[in-house]
C-alpha cells in the first residue's frame, strides 16, 4: 500500500492498524535543536484518547507515545523522528461477523476491490486509530511553528444541531466531552447523542479550525497553494466529507461587495475589516487568522442491519459490534488541529526557504 506519507519538508509518514500490536509515524524534515520531549506530545494525545466519556468508543487505550529516534538531550537532532503506541486493547473478535461482509458507507467493499485482501479486525489501515499518529506529528509541528502560532478547534454542528456562534467562548471547548464553544448547545447535544447511542447509530458533525498568528507569505499560486495543501489534509481524515475554508460555500450566496475582505492601513501595516477569505488569499495566507471546517459522516459501523452483500457474491445484512463512537466527528478535533499544524509547519519551511528575509507582518515596504 502505498501513499502513507504527506507533506514536502516537514514529511509525516504513518504506518499500524487497528489491531496490530502497534502503531507509529516518522517525521522527516523537522529542524534540529527545538525542545521535544514525550511530555511535550502526550497532552495532545490524551485530548484525542478514546474512553473518556461515555459518548466516544470505549476502546481503553492509553495511547502512550515512545520517542525512537530523533531526540538527543531533550532536543531534535534534524534527523527523523520516529514515534510509536502500543494498542492494548484490541478485541478483534467482535468482526468476526464481518470478514466476509462489507459494511455500507465504510471503506471495507473499496479495500477488497482494490487490494483482494482486508483487515476487517476494527478496519485495519482505515480505522480513526491511526489518526492518534497524526495528532503525535501535529504536536512535533507545532514545536515547528512556535508559541505565536495558536492552533485551536470545536465542535459546531452535531447531527442537525449547530451552536450559536454569538455564545462562542473558546474557554468552554474543554469543558465538556464534545470540544463545543457554546455551553448551551453542549448540554443539548448530550441529550441528543444519548439517544443516537442508545439506538446504537451514530451521527455526522461539522469541526472549525482556527489558526492564529500565521504569519503572511505561507503558500504559492498555481500548485503550492496553502488552502488547496489544507484541504487534502483534512480530506484525508477518515470519515471526512467535505472541507471549507473561511466562508466557503456560503460565499457563493453574498455579493462582490459583501464578500470583499476591505483593507485598512496605517503606518505602512495593512489590516482588514472582515476575513471571508479566512486567512488565504490567491493560495498565499494573509496573516489573517486561517479558518477551515470539514464535515464528518455518521461512524459505519452502527448496530441497525444494513443491506449489503459479502465476498461471496450474495446478499446479506450487516449489523455491526464491537466498540464504536457514536459521533467520530468529537475525536476529529485534535485530529484536524494536527493536520492543520503540519501542513503550517511544511509551508513555514518552504516559505524559509524560498524567502529567508521575508517580513512576517503586512508591513508594506516604503518607498
Amino acid at each position: 500500500m502505498s501513499h502513507n506519507s504527506f507533506g514536502h519538508l516537514f514529511r509525516v509518514t504513518t504506518w499500524g492498524e487497528s489491531h496490530g500490536p502497534a502503531i507509529g509515524c516518522v517525521v522527516d524534515g523537522c529542524p534540529p535543536r527545538l525542545p521535544l520531549s514525550e511530555a511535550d506530545i502526550q497532552p495532545w494525545l490524551d485530548r484525542r484518547r478514546p474512553g473518556q466519556s461515555r459518548f466516544t468508543t470505549q476502546r481503553q487505550e492509553p495511547d502512550q507515545v515512545r520517542i525512537l529516534s530523533g531526540v538527543f538531550e531533550g532536543r531534535t537532532t534534524g534527523t527523523p523522528i520516529a514515534l510509536q503506541i502500543e494498542n492494548v486493547d484490541q478485541r478483534s473478535k467482535d468482526y468476526g461477523d464481518i470478514a466476509d461482509r462489507f459494511r455500507p458507507g465504510h471503506a471495507d467493499l473499496a479495500y477488497e476491490i482494490k487490494y483482494g485482501i482486508r483487515d476487517y479486525r476494527g478496519g485495519g489501515r482505515s480505522s480513526a486509530r491511526e489518526t492518534a499518529m497524526r495528532v503525535a506529528a501535529g504536536a512535533v509541528a507545532r514545536r515547528v511553528l512556535g508559541e505565536g502560532v495558536r492552533i485551536r478547534g470545536a465542535l459546531v454542528q452535531m447531527g442537525p444541531h449547530g451552536i450559536d456562534r454569538g455564545r462562542w467562548d473558546w474557554n468552554a471547548v474543554e469543558g465538556n466531552p464534545f470540544f463545543c464553544p457554546d455551553p448551551v448547545a453542549a448540554a443539548q447535544w448530550e441529550e441528543y447523542l444519548s439517544d443516537i447511542r442508545k439506538a446504537g447509530s451514530s451521527c455526522g458533525a461539522v469541526i472549525e479550525v482556527v489558526a492564529d498568528g500565521v504569519p503572511p507569505g505561507l503558500g504559492a499560486p498555481i500548485y503550492g497553494k496553502l488552502d488547496a495543501d489544507l484541504a487534502a489534509a483534512l480530506m484525508g481524515i477518515n470519515a471526512v466529507k467535505g472541507v471549507e475554508i473561511g466562508d466557503g460555500f456560503a460565499a457563493a450566496a453574498l455579493t462582490g461587495e459583501a464578500n470583499a475582505d476591505e483593507m485598512d492601513i496605517a503606518d505602512g501595516l495593512v489590516s482588514f475589516r472582515a476575513n471571508h477569505a479566512g486567512g488565504i488569499l490567491g493560495g498565499i495566507s494573509t496573516g489573517q487568522p486561517v479558518v477551515a471546517r470539514f464535515a464528518v459522516k455518521p461512524t459505519s459501523s452502527i448496530l441497525t442491519p444494513r443491506a449489503s452483500v459479502d465476498r461471496h457474491g450474495k446478499a446479506v445484512e450487516v449489523a455491526t459490534r464491537g466498540r464504536h463512537d457514536p459521533c467520530v466527528g468529537i475525536r476529529a478535533v485534535p485530529v484536524g488541529e494536527a493536520m492543520i499544524a503540519c501542513v503550517l509547519a511544511d509551508h513555514l519551511l518552504r516559505h524559509r526557504a524560498q524567502n529567508p528575509d521575508a517580513p512576517d507582518t503586512l508591513r508594506l515596504p516604503r518607498n
